[in-house]
């Protein structure tokens, strides 16, 4: 069983979009690999990655949200170790 995510640590997550978001939206998030598969034959779009704290992943939510793009998951990994590098 994986550990709880806090507020304040870093932590890995799986972001699933519905649709495909234009390149260079995302150059601010370097630390996200985007991937791009279909379901039903539309786009969507899958953020993995470490997210610095749960600040900054409510402030990608909110980006996603106001590029007018349908959030379909939000997923927690794992916690972040410096062992992971």
């Amino acid at each position: 069983m994986k550990a709880l995510p806090t507020l304040t640590q870093p932590a890995a997550y799986r972001i699933r979009i519905a649709g495909r978001v234009r390149n260079g939206w995302s150059d601010f998030l370097t630390s996200l690999q985007e991937t791009v598969s279909q379901i039903d034959g539309k786009p969507v779009t899958e953020l993995t990655g470490v997210v610095s704290d749960q600040p900054a992943l409510f402030g990608l939510l909110c980006h996603i949200r106001d590029l007018g793009l349908p959030l379909i998951s939000v997923e927690y990994l794992s916690d972040f170790k410096k062992e992971n590098l």
